[in-house]
């Protein structure tokens, strides 16, 4: 199993955050669906003690969380694996179910292929929102043996030297100021400078096991999800003057407006979003 706690500094207040990040994907899901794949909302509810209950206790930084909201996706996946993961794999292993447990400020989502990898697959990704930049050693309370093993990775929303063909220019941090917040753009230093400045702490565990491809697959899901967080939140920053002042309810409905239209969009035009090589 390898595990990978990615730490991504932003410009913006915790509580801030909670809106930002909600818009940003939804929006983003948007991108990613349209010719038979994406994104499926199967559930978009309240959870507590007695309902929608997660398998493990919710637990970070010292603290429980017990109430919150949870999402049941699936996505409907073909060009988003390696090309060899689609010739050896058959219909049932693209369909990836997400289950997440989001009790702001920590979120747990769990992702499984119970068509057809059952126990054999598990992304797990934590993700514990603090004020800061990104210095607490230890956010997510690991015990000795697993923060022995985790690797960690900050993650510059405004450096674009890595981006190759994910690159835009009109989302870019480095380039983008904020209208309404006066926030950006963010040159060298930034994240020692700005303020209001908090960290999203995002503990990946990725447990794949499959003779032959445990290694290669589990490495390929870990620099997915680094490059997956990197583009998400230059979408976010780049996105503040959509969701800046913006309430829960305003969120909510946007929400119930974008499940209805995701499931216009599976079944029609072309695949569009994230390809992988």
């Amino acid at each position: 199993m390898l595990i990978y706690e990615y730490r991504v500094v932003l410009p913006m207040k915790v509580e801030e955050y909670q809106v930002a990040q909600l818009y940003s994907v939804a929006e983003a899901s948007k991108n990613e669906t349209g010719g038979g794949e994406g994104i499926e909302v199967l559930k978009n509810e309240p959870f507590d003690e007695k309902v929608n209950v997660p398998k493990e206790q919710l637990y970070a930084n010292g603290k429980k969380y017990t109430t919150g909201q949870f999402t049941h996706k699936i996505y409907h996946l073909k060009h988003k694996v390696p090309k060899y993961i689609r010739y050896l794999a058959p219909k049932e292993a693209l369909e990836i179910h997400e289950e997440a447990w989001n009790a702001y400020p920590y979120c747990r989502t769990i992702i499984t292929n119970p068509g057809y990898m059952k126990e054999a697959f598990e992304l797990k990704i934590e993700t514990i929102h603090l004020e800061g930049q990104g210095n607490l050693e230890n956010a997510h309370s690991l015990p000795p043996d697993q923060l022995a093993e985790r690797n960690v990775c900050l993650i510059d929303i405004a450096d674009s030297s890595d981006m190759n063909r994910d690159y835009k220019k009109d989302e870019d941090p480095s380039m983008y100021k904020s209208e309404k917040t006066n926030r950006g753009p963010l040159k060298d230093g930034w994240m020692s400078t700005v303020d209001p400045v908090m960290t999203c702490y995002k503990l990946v565990s990725v447990n794949f096991v499959w003779f032959g491809l445990q290694k290669r697959v589990e490495n390929f899901i870990q620099t997915q999800e680094k490059r997956i967080f990197t583009n998400f939140h230059r979408q976010v920053f780049c996105w503040t003057d959509k969701w800046f002042g913006m309430t829960m309810d305003d969120i909510r409905r946007l929400e119930d407006e974008t499940k209805d239209e995701l499931d216009e969009q599976r079944k029609i035009g072309s695949f569009r979003g994230t390809v992988a090589e």
